[in-house]
């Protein structure tokens, strides 16, 4: 088990907290090798600007977890190096299947993951994201759910057709299960 305060990395509720506050907003980049993720960290580091890394499950499966966490670590010893004293980076899991393909990239540093069952019907879903972050939060990782879905194909995850998040499920969701939130 990493955590990913030890690698440097950040989640991310205190970085949406401070943009929401400062009326601004976070990039989030996919990368896929260590030139994408150079030319993110150099200019998150020349504005200081917070920055989330995603990494998508297609994209995990092609560097490895272990390279990955250690890219995770170099980013942050990186941006240090360009002059950025207190790196805000957050290693994201970028919609994540999977109970098992959250936890082991939580074991493995990231700082934050998406878990999509949006393939599932409602109850499912709702179940699986509790899973998720009832594991997540006991080593203070953020979660995103997805809940809707959009149509099309992003990374492995695929769909005909679109049915958005309702917001009477969000405030369900928010009232009954704030452990989902």
């Amino acid at each position: 088990m990493v955590n990913y305060k030890d690698l440097g990395l950040v989640n991310t509720r205190e970085m949406f907290a401070k943009a929401i506050k400062g009326g601004y907003a976070i990039p989030a980049f996919n990368f896929n090798n260590m030139e994408q993720l150079q030319a993110i960290v150099k200019a998150a580091a020349e504005t200081k600007s917070p920055v989330i890394l995603q990494v998508s499950k297609g994209a995990r499966n092609y560097a490895n977890g272990t390279l990955l966490r250690y890219l995770a670590e170099g980013a942050v010893a990186y941006a240090k190096e360009l002059g950025w004293e207190k790196p805000q980076i957050v290693l994201h899991l970028d919609h994540g299947d999977s109970f098992e393909t959250c936890k082991s990239c939580i074991d493995s540093g990231f700082s934050s993951v998406m878990i999509d069952g949006s393939a599932l019907p409602y109850e499912e879903n709702i179940a699986l994201t509790k899973k998720v972050v009832d594991y997540a939060h006991q080593f203070d990782v953020t979660v995103e759910a997805e809940l809707g879905v959009l149509a099309g194909v992003e990374d492995e995850v695929a769909a005909e057709e679109s049915h958005y998040t309702k917001p009477e499920e969000v405030r369900y969701l928010y009232r009954y299960q704030p452990r989902c939130l």
